[in-house]
C-alpha cells in the first residue's frame, strides 16, 4: 500500500529524489490536487466559487497529461509525494498581447500557437517543502521531457495572487506576455523558446 501522508521537513538530497511519471488518477497524485485545491481557495475564495475552483482543478480530462502530447511528473523521497507538475499539448487561444505576439510569428491571429507549444500546469511543492528548489528541479524536467517530445515553445499562466510563481518563471527565463508595470488583474501569461532535442 503506497503512503500520501506528509513527509518531514527535514533535508531532502536532490540525488535522494525520485522522478516517476504517473497519470492523473494515480493515488501520488491526490496530495498534490489536494493541496493545490486549498491553496487556490486559500488565495482566491473572493474571487471564485467553490464550483469554479473544482470546475478549474478538473477541467482537462487526464489524457491530456499523458503520452504521446503529455506527461504528468512527481518527485519522490521514500515514495511520497514532495513536488510535481504536469504539461499537456496547447491548442487552444493563448492570453497576452493578441497583435504582438501575432507579429513576432508565436500565435496566429485567434490567438492559438503557431508553433508546437506545451502549456505547463499544477506546478506544485508540498508545503512542507517549500524554498528548497524543489519547483525548479520540476520545470527543468518538465521542459527536458518536452523538447525531447518536439515542443519549441512552453506557455502557461499564473494567478494574480501568486508572487512567488511569477517570481520562479522570471528567474527561469520565462517571459512575461503582460505588462509588470502594471497590477494585475486576471491570470499572468508567461512563454519560453526551448532547444527541441529530437
Amino acid at each position: 500500500m503506497t503512503t500520501t501522508a506528509p513527509v518531514g521537513a527535514g533535508p531532502v538530497p536532490g540525488d535522494a529524489l525520485e522522478v516517476r511519471s504517473v497519470h492523473l488518477h494515480d493515488p501520488l497524485v491526490r496530495p498534490l490536487i489536494d493541496e493545490l485545491a486549498h491553496e487556490y481557495w486559500s488565495r482566491y475564495r473572493r474571487l471564485l466559487t467553490a464550483e469554479q475552483l473544482r470546475d478549474e482543478m478538473e477541467h482537462y480530462p487526464a489524457e491530456e497529461f499523458a503520452p504521446p502530447d503529455g506527461e504528468l511528473l512527481l518527485l519522490l523521497a521514500d515514495g511520497a509525494p514532495l513536488a510535481g507538475g504536469a504539461f499537456r499539448r496547447r491548442t487552444e487561444a493563448e492570453l497576452g498581447d493578441a497583435a504582438r505576439l501575432e507579429r513576432a510569428g508565436t500565435r496566429r491571429r485567434d490567438g492559438t500557437p503557431a508553433v508546437r507549444t506545451a502549456e505547463l500546469k499544477r506546478i506544485w511543492t508540498h508545503s512542507a517543502h517549500r524554498r528548497r528548489g524543489l519547483a525548479r528541479r520540476v520545470l527543468a524536467e518538465l521542459e527536458r521531457r518536452a523538447a525531447a517530445r518536439g515542443y519549441r515553445r512552453l506557455y502557461l499562466t499564473t494567478g494574480p495572487r501568486q508572487p512567488e510563481a511569477a517570481g520562479l518563471y522570471l528567474t527561469t527565463g520565462y517571459r512575461p506576455l503582460f505588462d509588470p508595470t502594471v497590477a494585475p488583474a486576471g491570470p499572468l501569461p508567461f512563454e519560453k523558446w526551448l532547444e527541441v532535442t529530437t
